[in-house]
């Protein structure tokens, strides 16, 4: 029998798979508050150049500021704009003391000379009390470092993918496991004590490693059962979305949400323990007798006692070889669009002009009906042309924000939420698809992963074209996931189709094509 009979045989879905999954899932959920929290630590709220606090001479008479209401005095000191709101990176060279008795409509400003602020920034700190833009100034000609802070985070994403894979390939999986959460705390909770904009990057990076370590959660589970407990991981992502808004909205200060989102996983370090190692990887490594172990434990925590003992080893490793290239790329790409689009919407809220926590609970609320109806679409239609139009329609409704005219948040946050109904399932479609197209879940699933964290980490620089042309960045978020639809309709259907997990299945696919076949690990028992 293949593997996954093994875990039929013991308890599929039995109180081992409950636990470990669900243990898993909540450390999922305060892992999603990680990738998504700076859209509440990194809230660039009003600003305006600060206003010295000293008493200024006019002419023949002194003016003390302090007397002065803080909105009469920026009149003199900060030019504001048609709708009477201070500029947000400029002052006057001189103040400008006559403007105190002009109202809107007499004051000219066009022709008095201005600067950028020389004396920092005053923020409005009614909806955070502190974040880290407020907290480096991280504005005007620094405006670039927020998004590089994201990117940052992304990049050590795609370097955990990366390396952790690897390292988990040669130590097992539940020791990178552990490890993960271990530094994912301590990074965790250190980036909270950030002297430095720098130490904080730095700090974001290693906890980005860390989130790329979570690889047992279907390693105990057949393969009829993975969409149910991949449907699982993918939910709690969906729930830390409603759990950051909460706890973002009693705690406006960064350095506090940053530890209160990190501390918990010293907590999940701690149950990572009592997880059993992959019993396929020491089957793979030559660790039978290890493996054995692991299944009988697994077996009489599921109250499979009997059916553990009598189960032996005999273990045969068959490699071959993959032609599945070209299914490999387009899945890959199809990943990469789908992240991209995905993080690009995500990472920047406060454009839609209504409050952030609100946007994150109703972003997180359309997950749910989006995964139900991606699920409908893949029983009645077929895996293939549901990729395609998961990733098609939410590319061309992002091409149509871009073209909305500037100020019109209402009209831009009704296609942005039809465009969050699709992306989301195409995430959770596409771990689905290619659990199915590939023998080995870890070949396609880690390459594909991969190619998301590039995506992620591309999205946030994406933004900075906005600099040079309104809605430049919409049109680049928009033509990738189109362009990678098109391409999905190449893949081969897999709806009602056989899944290998047998020497005897691969080896008649490989008498079918003569080029080679899939590389498989089979395993008898």
């Amino acid at each position: 029998m293949g593997f996954s009979d093994l875990l039929d045989r013991i308890g599929g879905l039995g109180r081992y798979q409950f636990i470990s999954t669900s243990l898993m899932a909540i450390s999922g959920i305060i892992m999603a508050s990680h990738t998504i929290m700076q859209n509440f630590s990194a809230a660039v709220p009003d600003h305006h150049c600060r206003i010295p606090n000293k008493t200024i001479p006019a002419g023949n008479w002194n003016i003390t500021m302090s007397v002065l209401d803080d909105q009469t005095l920026l009149k003199a000191f900060v030019p504001h704009d048609a709708k009477n709101k201070p500029l947000r990176c400029l002052q006057f060279t001189e103040p400008q003391w006559h403007l105190l008795f002009l109202n809107q409509s007499q004051a000219d400003t066009s022709e008095l000379q201005t600067e950028p602020c020389r004396h920092g920034w005053t923020y409005n700190r009614q909806e955070f009390s502190e974040t880290i833009v407020t907290e480096w100034d991280l504005v005007c000609d620094l405006r670039h470092l927020k998004q590089m802070s994201q990117t940052v985070f992304m990049g050590g994403v795609l370097a955990g993918a990366l390396i952790l894979g690897g390292l988990s390939d040669k130590f097992g999986r539940r020791k990178i496991l552990t490890f993960s959460y271990l530094k994912l705390a301590v990074s965790g909770t250190c980036t909270a004590f950030s002297p430095s904009f720098s130490i904080f990057c730095l700090l974001r990076f290693i906890a980005g490693m860390a989130t790329s370590g979570a690889v047992l959660i279907l390693e105990w589970t057949p393969i009829k059962s993975r969409t149910i407990f991949g449907t699982t991981a993918s939910v709690s992502f969906t729930i830390g979305q409603f759990v950051l808004a909460g706890i973002s909205y009693g705690i406006r200060d960064w350095r506090t949400l940053q530890l209160v989102i990190s501390v918990p996983f010293f907590f999940s370090f701690f149950c990572s323990w009592w997880i059993s190692e992959s019993a396929r990887w020491q089957i793979i490594h030559k660790k039978s007798d290890e493996a054995l172990k692991q299944i009988k434990r697994v077996a009489r925590i599921n109250g499979r006692v009997k059916e553990g003992e009598a189960i032996t080893l005999e273990v045969r490793i068959s490699m071959l070889f993959s032609t599945q290239a070209k299914i490999l790329v387009i899945l890959s790409n199809s990943r990469c669009a789908t992240s991209f689009g995905f993080y690009g919407l995500l990472m920047d809220m406060q454009r839609f002009g209504v409050s952030v926590f609100l946007v994150q609970v109703i972003f997180g609320a359309i997950d749910f009906p989006a995964k139900a109806f991606c699920i409908f679409l893949m029983t009645f239609i077929g895996r293939r042309i549901t990729q395609a139009v998961l990733l098609i329609l939410p590319g061309l409704l992002v091409l149509a924000n871009a073209f909305v005219p500037y100020g019109e948040h209402n009209c831009v946050f009704v296609i942005s939420v039809f465009q969050g109904w699709y992306l989301p399932s195409d995430r959770f479609h596409w771990v689905i698809f290619t659990k199915q197209l590939f023998y080995t879940m870890q070949t396609g699933m880690g390459f594909g992963s991969t190619m998301a964290r590039v995506g992620s980490m591309t999205a946030p620089m994406v933004m900075m074209l906005e600099d040079y042309l309104y809605g430049l960045p919409l049109m680049v978020y928009g033509a990738l996931p189109v362009i990678a639809g098109i391409i999905t309709v190449f893949l081969p259907e897999t709806r009602n189709m056989p899944l290998p997990d047998t020497i005897e299945y691969v080896e008649a696919q490989r008498g079918q094509d003569q080029k080679g076949g899939q590389n498989r690990n089979g395993l008898h028992l």
